[in-house]
């Protein structure tokens, strides 16, 4: 904060304590308007409704100063004051760090004590299991939630069906450094709403959903042209790519004709964020070896 904002602010923080202060006394000090009757104040409303003058007792107005008084020592020891750091000299990020490093300290010998485990062997013991289980709910429940079954956009976890791949390396893999699927929009190359609705019926008939009649199957040259190279000339789809196969009866959007239709010609853009930076090494392991079991 540059110098003129701190002093600024402490300034402006010290007046208003003591406006505070000065405000209290004068409004305690303040009798009645109404010198004929010290009981009344002269308010009066309606003609004949009136104020008395019952002043709060003392323990109300004493409250008011040790607030006061509280928010000056809070000042004095915690940073409040412009720049002054208090006499504690503490800050948020400090505190959490402190927290942090208490947590490494209590939780890493347990992390370390599964490292040294193949990941067959993690995805099978009840202890690190319960383990990524904790870790699940603090970091993933949000979007795939509680039970793992995702919603629309957000995988299902407890399926077999693995996007961008189901080993060891693919699952860390996304829980460290995210994944971002990018599926372009293709209305426009397509040419036409018909020549959308025809593609819409082709997709839908690689799982069942609809038989490809003779205009949907007249959508298989734009298929081979503009989507092959993800899906896989047989729908099959990609995991370093993280295509979806589209011969299953899985959607990550939604197998309905709007669905379709909409990822067709708005394309798609899902993002998980990545969670290496905060969770560490052991900590993923542990919880890809969890993510791993649901589907089992």
């Amino acid at each position: 904060m540059p110098a003129f904002w701190a002093w600024f602010v402490a300034a402006g923080t010290i007046a208003f304590v003591i406006w505070c202060v000065w405000l209290i006394r004068w409004a305690s000090k303040q009798g009645p308007q109404n010198k004929e009757d010290e009981d009344l104040v002269g308010h009066v409303w309606d003609g004949d409704l009136e104020e008395w003058n019952n002043p709060a007792p003392k323990w109300w107005l004493y409250l008011y100063f040790i607030t006061i008084a509280w928010a000056v020592g809070y000042m004095i020891v915690y940073p409040g004051i412009g720049a002054f750091d208090g006499l504690f000299g503490w800050t948020q990020e400090g505190q959490y760090e402190e927290e942090m490093q208490a947590a490494e300290d209590r939780y890493a010998p347990i992390y370390e004590a599964f490292a040294a485990m193949d990941f067959e062997d993690l995805t099978e013991d009840p202890d690190a299991l319960a383990l990524g289980r904790s870790l699940f709910a603090g970091y993933c429940t949000t979007c795939h939630g509680s039970d793992a079954r995702g919603a629309a956009g957000y995988p299902n976890l407890t399926n077999n069906d693995w996007q961008w791949g189901s080993t060891e390396k693919d699952i860390i893999t996304s829980i460290t450094n995210g994944r971002i699927a990018v599926m372009t929009p293709w209305a426009q190359l397509l040419g036409s709403d018909e020549a959308v609705d025809n593609m819409v019926r082709y997709v839908q008939s690689f799982s069942g959903i609809v038989d490809a009649d003779e205009a949907a199957l007249s959508a298989q040259t734009q298929f081979t042209t503009y989507c092959a190279a993800c899906h896989m000339p047989t729908g099959v789809g990609n995991p370093i790519l993280g295509a979806p196969n589209l011969t299953d009866d899985i959607w990550l959007y939604g197998s309905s004709t709007d669905a379709i239709r909409t990822a067709i010609e708005q394309g798609r853009q899902g993002q998980m964020p990545a969670h290496g930076e905060f969770l560490g090494e052991n900590r993923i392991r542990i919880l890809a070896a969890y993510v791993y079991s649901l589907s089992q």
